[in-house]
């Protein structure tokens, strides 16, 4: 069963049955739930909904689908053609629109892709919502538009640059200290849109791009989850090219992740504690990222006089956390940056223009601003599920045998040691049970993964 239906959005392979993969069908069905819901928000003469896609091979055909669908009901269409998530989310809120549509499957392989569903400030939508469509689906609650009532679709490709102005307007991107910088980076676009935007902006801040797997095709020359093992390709040309580091994206641009001028990963989990200190510099306050996030957030944000508080894992648990707190910046330790200044959503874009201007303003190398910040090790690794396993029943004996610890279960279960943590849930976006620890060294995070993946294994009888 590989069509998913979650906080995340529906997501699923392409091919096969109906209800069991993200089929043309599975596509129009949900799209029509999704605009039933639009139309249930408020009562209007005009629709309006924003729709944009990485570059993926399924990508066109959905995007197609997903747009006439929505023409069908007499909703009118924005049509960004190949976009980035976050471009989405700036365009719902500037085109007054009353809501938005990402086709991605984010960092999925190629044969997946997803619907993201946006409301009207461009932000994903919580699970009450959510519901709420899924239950229309279920019901085929929808009805369409009669002939002379029929959406039309607009095509606006203008809205990268759109992003890549805001993201230069704001008062912390140092475009000054950065252009007189002359740094040259090296761009692994994982062959989707990426390489369109991220590109872009560097030559916007007067930084020399050198192009590796940035041609949007939707072939990606390697796995797309931007992690160390995926990544020998752009280690070797950031030293081929003695560039001051490297950038990887992943395919619909809302993860960053940093590589050294040696090589070297700067660690995904290290993107937002960099993006944070530089943000925390300027403007003192709090942060929130999610209980699978490193703990390094937690020690800069204390330094900064700021408080830290983590939330349960995915994007919109984020945002409500940081709403709440006002969080000054937060995110996941995936790489996702989010500056509320800009917009509530994951955005690799505001990721790189911050970071550019610390490295500016501090005059060091990657490496020397890696060596700044307090050392942890994570290991993040995953157990696939089988259709007889309970997982919430695996996941109460495993907080049962660590009741003596520091436990949290808003999310999983959580087990916090005195030096180390290890954080056990289902994923929202695969049918797997993720292991994320974390200790003072790589050897020490690796063996307590390993540890608990053979706890739940005696535990599950797999």
């Amino acid at each position: 069963m590989t069509l998913i239906k979650s906080i995340s959005g529906i997501r699923g392979t392409i091919g096969g049955a109906v209800g069991e993969n993200l089929t043309p069908i599975d596509a129009v069905k949900f799209a029509s739930a999704y605009g039933s819901w639009i139309k249930q928000q408020r009562q209007k003469e005009q629709y309006h909904v924003v729709v944009g896609r990485d570059a993926r091979i399924s990508g066109a055909m959905i995007q197609n689908l997903v747009m006439n669908t929505l023409v069908g009901m007499g909703i009118h269409v924005i049509d960004l053609g190949l976009s980035t998530t976050p471009t989405v989310e700036v365009a719902v809120p500037m085109e007054h629109a009353d809501g938005g549509i990402i086709l991605t499957a984010s960092h999925n392989p190629k044969q997946w892709n997803a619907l993201k569903l946006l409301d009207t400030k461009g932000e994903f939508l919580n699970a009450e919502e959510g519901a709420k469509i899924l239950k229309i689906a279920e019901a085929d609650d929808m009805s369409f538009a009669d002939v002379d009532s029929l959406g039309k679709i607009t095509v606006n490709d203008a809205y990268i640059d759109m992003h890549i102005d805001e993201v230069l307007a704001m008062d912390l991107v140092n475009v000054a200290s950065i252009k007189k910088s002359n740094f040259k980076v090296v761009v692994d676009g994982v062959n989707s849109t990426g390489g369109i935007a991220i590109p872009l902006l560097l030559e916007r801040l007067g930084v020399q791009p050198i192009k590796l797997y940035c041609e949007p095709n939707g072939h990606f020359p390697h796995n797309p989850e931007p992690l160390k093992e995926h990544l020998t390709d752009l280690s070797k040309a950031v030293v081929e090219e003695k560039a001051d580091f490297g950038i990887v994206v992943d395919p619909d641009v809302d993860r960053l992740a940093f590589m050294d001028e040696h090589g070297e990963m700067f660690g995904e989990e290290y993107t937002l504690v960099a993006c944070a200190d530089y943000v925390l510099s300027k403007t003192p306050g709090n942060t929130v990222s999610n209980m699978s996030s490193t703990r390094a957030l937690r020690d800069i944000t204390e330094r900064h006089g700021g408080t830290y508080e983590a939330s349960a894992v995915g994007e919109v648990n984020v945002v409500n956390l940081m709403k709440k707190n006002n969080a000054v910046i937060g995110g996941e330790g995936n790489g996702g940056i989010i500056y509320p200044k800009l917009h509530y959503g994951r955005d690799a874009l505001v990721g790189v223009a911050l970071f550019l201007s610390l490295l500016a303003e501090g005059s060091m190398s990657v490496s020397e601003l890696r060596a700044s910040y307090p050392n942890y090790y994570m290991s993040k690794k995953k157990i696939q599920l089988t259709p007889d396993l309970d997982v919430d029943a695996l996941l109460s004996t495993m907080e049962e045998n660590y009741a003596h610890e520091n436990i949290t279960t808003i999310d999983g279960v959580k087990i916090d040691f005195e030096n180390s943590w290890v954080h056990l849930r289902k994923s929202n976006t695969e049918p797997i049970i993720r292991i994320y620890t974390e200790a003072p060294s790589q050897k020490e995070a690796d063996d307590l993964a390993d540890r608990f993946i053979s706890e739940i294994k005696a535990v599950a009888n797999i």
